[in-house]
């Protein structure tokens, strides 16, 4: 994958119609045994810090091989089109895209679901739950030879770290970010949480929410996803998108900032092919050749929406009052009063 990463980074670096249009940089260096790990960020468009953001990451368990195979799909896609594509390039000119494909690369390599620290970085920030987590599985600091591990308490890992600084950099001050987080390995279906979770209260910012959702289900009446609170699945503490929301609510908060995961319903590919149980990826990734293919076909439809929702999020983003207090009834009926 690093390797990959590379090839892109000098195709965007390289003279060409992509030498403007792309920025490729390395956020930082994790080093583990001695041996150098880059984390790599791409970005498109443009350079206006109020432009809206869609920030996309992948890779931040080591063992979810396919979180960062997809993002690296829809970003390899994406460089080949623009260097064409005169209309996505009228698009970006208005909107900003920022690909971090592999945020954890000394799991990906290792076959770990942590980094090299053993430290689970979905659950590293100072964010604690304020309702009740499962045991275990929804962090802990007892050790970190026990799965799930935070990590300390007052400190972010390397890898969040330069998560943070880019993120802020790029969308600190946009009026309107969407960030989406690969993951894969819970059920049969794919599915698309946003916040809490640290907490089953509703989202703070539901009405937009509420009202993208109803744009995706208007557009796309069959779409393969679930889309449903975080703390529907269950609560962790230490979440980074909790954290990320929370800190830019608290610098920026006139901005609409949604942070949504995909979490690709791993179970579905064991119940095809039972036997890549006995495999270290199997639990978590399509280990056959073209079931990883159709999995990259299938979110480029939601990657493509996200772009276009962006370029026109005035339509749901800026809502009259009275058409927010409706999406705010609507969200709550829909995700919270079952």
């Amino acid at each position: 994958m690093l390797d990959d990463l590379k090839k892109l980074g000098r195709m965007v670096d390289q003279d060409g119609p992509l030498k403007n249009l792309v920025h490729f940089e390395t956020l930082n260096q994790v080093v583990y045994k001695g041996e150098a790990y880059p984390i790599f960020s791409f970005t498109i468009g443009s350079e206006n810090p109020l432009h809206p953001t869609l920030f996309i990451t992948g890779g931040v368990h080591g063992l979810e091989r396919v979180g960062a195979q997809l993002a690296w799909s829809l970003l390899k896609t994406t460089l080949d089109r623009l260097i064409w594509d005169k209309s996505l390039q009228e698009l970006f000119k208005n909107i900003r895209l920022v690909v971090i494909p592999l945020v954890n690369p000394v799991g990906y390599n290792k076959f770990k679901r942590c980094n090299g620290n053993d430290v689970d970085l979905m659950r590293n920030s100072p964010v604690r739950a304020i309702d009740k987590t499962p045991f275990l599985l929804g962090g802990h600091r007892y050790s970190k030879k026990i799965p799930w591990f935070q990590g300390d308490l007052n400190q972010l890992e390397v890898e969040n770290k330069a998560l943070y600084d880019k993120f802020f950099q790029s969308c600190g001050k946009s009026t309107c970010v969407v960030s989406i987080d690969f993951h894969s390995g819970f059920g049969m279906k794919d599915r698309i949480w946003f916040p809490f979770s640290y907490s089953k209260k509703p989202y703070d910012r539901m009405p937009e929410m509420n009202a993208l959702t109803v744009l995706f289900n208007e557009t796309h009446p069959y779409h393969v996803y679930k889309i449903e609170p975080q703390s529907q699945g269950y609560l962790l503490n230490g979440d980074i998108w909790d954290y990320f929301f929370l800190e830019l609510k608290a610098s920026n908060p006139e901005s609409i900032y949604l942070p949504l995961t995909l979490e690709m319903g791993s179970w579905a590919w064991v119940r095809k092919n039972p036997l890549q149980l006995f495999s270290k990826q199997g639990m978590f990734n399509p280990t056959k050749e073209h079931r990883l293919k159709r999995t990259y076909r299938r979110h480029h439809l939601l990657f493509d929406f996200l772009l276009k929702a962006l370029y026109s999020n005035s339509v749901w983003s800026n809502l009259d009052p009275n058409i927010r207090q409706k999406h705010f009834n609507s969200g709550m009926e829909r995700w919270y009063e079952q």
